[in-house]
């Protein structure tokens, strides 16, 4: 399974929240709260569901909350994406 990027990320973000303008995703953003960037929780509701079928990876809604960076959520995608050793 291939890995998320920060563009693929931003990408989908942008696409679930239904915007045109990505100025507040430009940047290094990795560490910056999703509020901050502007995305409340039905936004990463969408952006969970969507990374469940376009990477296969599962995001339990009780995770989500303690999703609050694009690190975090990159982290948890290319961990489940990873073969196990």
């Amino acid at each position: 399974m291939p890995q998320m990027t920060l563009d693929d990320l931003r990408r989908l973000l942008i696409e679930c929240a239904g915007e045109t303008d990505d100025d507040s995703l430009s940047g290094d953003i990795l560490d910056t709260d999703f509020t901050s960037l502007g995305y409340d929780s039905l936004a990463m509701l969408e952006t969970a569901a969507r990374i469940t079928a376009d990477y296969g990876v599962p995001v339990p809604d009780d995770r989500i909350p303690q999703l609050t960076t694009p690190r975090a959520v990159l982290d948890l995608v290319n961990a489940a994406a990873s073969p196990s050793s």
